[in-house]
Order: C-alpha cells, then structure tokens, then sequence
C-alpha cells in the first residue's frame, strides 16, 4: 500500500447512553465493553497498520479537551475540533484538507469511533484489501458488514457483480454497488435480508485522496471550495473558523457516495456491532440463570430480563421486577422499560441544560 492514513469521526452527543453519557461525553468517551473507551479501542485497532502520526481524530469543541486528556500519545496537531456541528460530508472535506497537505497520494481510511470490532487481525485484512482496491481501481470502497438480522436502524448496501482487482482480493471479495438504500422500515429490511444480496452500511470507508477531491468537485463543489481554501498557505486556522460553520448540513453519503459512478464494497471479514443502546450493552455484560445483565453486584429475587450499569462497584439488589434498564451515574439514575430504550434520548432534551 502507499501511505495510509485514518480519520476517526469522534463527534457527535451523549443521548442514547444516558446518564453515563453526556454532551461532552459521549459513547466513544465511554468504557461499556471493555476497560479501555470505545475511542481508545478504535485506535488501537489500527496499531501495526496505520502510525500514530497517521492517524486524525476529529471532534468538536465540547468534547476536545476530554479527548486530548484521552489520547496523550497523538500528535496535538492530530485532534481537531470542528467548531460547529455539521455531518460528515463536511468533516470528510476537512479531513481531505488536513490530508491533502501532508500528502496528496495517500489513502484515507474513515473509521466511526464507537464500533465494537474484537477481530482485530480480520479488521486489518479487510482495510487491506479494501486500501488496494481504492489505489489500484480509483473508486470510492466502502465495508458492508453481512446482516445478522433485518435491522431497520442501519442504512443498507445492495451488492452487484463481484469485481477482480488486480494482485489483490480473492473471488468474490468486492463487489461493484448498485444502490445505497436508508433506514428501511422492518418489513422492508427483512426482505433485503432474505435477498442476500444486501449488507449493512458500517460508515466505514477507504479512497484515495485524488479520488475523494475529484468526487468533491464534481458532486459538491461548496465542499471542494472549502477544502481548497483549507489547503493555502497560512490559512488553516481562519478558514476553519469562518468557513466551517456555513457548510451544508448533509451526511456523505448523501453528498458523494449515493452519486458517485465508481462505488465498490469490501465485505467485512470481522466481526461488528454499533453497540446502539442500552440494549445492546447487554451482550457484554455478565448474565445470571434469569437473564439479568449487569456490570457490578447484583442480587435478585423474582426478577429477570433486566439490564443494570452503574458508575462503581455499586450493589444492586432487583425484586419483582422485570425487562427494566437501570444505570446509575454519580448522583444520577435512569430507570426505564427496556421496550423503551430507543426514547432516551427524547427523555433527555426534557432534562435540565447541566444534566444533558
């Protein structure tokens, strides 16, 4: 491979994990499957396979100093913050900016940074073959992960006929795109599972720098705009500043993958999951004869199917009580049905400014 670098997209809010999370601590900035943040996870995914110096984390200003206080070992000048929330269409343009000027042939891999990916070998072989495809074929490559089930919260990628790329990939690795299809209602995703031929969008994507400007310019030329004024001499932090704040809000897969001509998917050899919620925290949690999920000391009588979570080696003790989420943090608690996990964020914007 040439030089391969990676953007962590590391934004967003603290909604669906409350109360551990916060709008300055979101899920990336929290160990729910590990001792180690999601964030710390992502990065030392990438050891033996991308540089510390190759690697660029953005977030925004509300979060920077806690990542910083994260990732001591980065270069400073790798963590950025962008300071307005914007979609990823405009983080990608200023990660190709902040590329672009240290090296204008490399290749950029686009990791989300609250992934749970424990295969790490099979993680790196996927980015390999997906790295070689996007250097030798000059598409835009993104990962489809094989669906477990018909999730109508992910997006999808319809697969087309599998593509041969030169010194690369085994048969029937990559495959050209013919669609990106949103989030389908659950009717609709269970029958692109039972076609087959679909696979989850993970947001995970590999290019080349040339190719990503030249989707720019021709699907988004606000976007490429900014990103030439990013790359003049000296200008770095006023364009940043002044300009960032006035992109469009609009995802990139909107902006450039859905109408790119060169699309090709890699699917993943790994193992993955978005850990979306409470819910799914539960799988990583220990479990006792009646289903009761928790993180510390749990006593129970009469209770089953519940998931608890708290800050400390708190104890815990459940009576009568059935398919209820409980997380303490600090002095605060949630405690709601598991059926209702997906409201928590609507619960939050009803909290008080300093308790979101």
């Amino acid at each position: 491979m040439t030089s391969l670098f990676a953007l962590i997209l590391a934004g967003g809010s603290g909604e669906r994990f409350w109360p551990l999370s916060r709008r300055t601590r979101p899920k990336q900035l929290l160990r729910l499957v590990s001792d180690k943040t999601l964030l710390e996870e992502t990065i030392a995914r990438l050891d033996e396979l991308v540089p510390r110096e190759r690697i660029l984390v953005l977030t925004n200003v509300d979060q920077e100093k806690s990542v910083r206080e994260l990732l001591p070992d980065l270069p400073p000048e790798n963590i950025v913050a962008e300071p307005a929330k914007r979609d990823t269409a405009a983080a990608v343009a200023l990660a190709t900016a902040w590329l672009a000027a240290r090296d204008h042939q490399a290749t950029m891999l686009v990791l989300p940074a609250d992934h749970v990916i424990k295969d790490r070998d099979a993680f790196q072989q996927t980015i390999r073959t997906a790295a070689h495809a996007a250097e030798v074929t000059g598409a835009l490559v993104t990962i489809g992960i094989k669906p477990t089930w018909p999730c109508p919260g992910y997006g999808y990628i319809e697969q087309g006929a599998p593509v041969a790329v030169p010194g690369g990939s085994r048969p029937n690795d990559i495959f050209h795109v013919r669609r990106f299809r949103e989030k389908p209602n659950a009717e609709l995703a269970d029958t692109f599972v039972r076609q087959g031929t679909f696979r989850w969008n993970a947001g995970i994507f590999v290019w080349s720098v040339p190719t990503v400007l030249s989707e720019f310019n021709r699907h988004a030329p606000e976007l490429a705009d900014f990103i030439s004024q990013m790359r003049a001499p000296g200008q770095w932090e006023k364009v940043l500043r002044n300009r960032f704040g006035d992109l469009p809000i609009i995802s990139f897969d909107y902006a450039i993958m859905e109408k790119a001509d060169r699309v090709l998917m890699v699917e993943a050899s790994f193992d993955w999951d978005d850990v979306g919620g409470w819910r799914a925290v539960a799988a990583y949690l220990g479990k006792d004869e009646h289903a009761n999920a928790a993180n510390c000391n749990l006593t129970t009588l009469q209770a089953s199917d519940n998931i608890v979570f708290t800050d400390n080696a708190t104890q815990v003790a459940l009576l009568g009580v059935h398919n209820l989420i409980v997380v303490r943090d600090g002095d605060t608690l949630l405690v709601c049905n598991r059926r209702d996990a997906e409201k928590v964020k609507d619960l939050v914007n009803k909290l008080p400014p300093a308790l979101q």
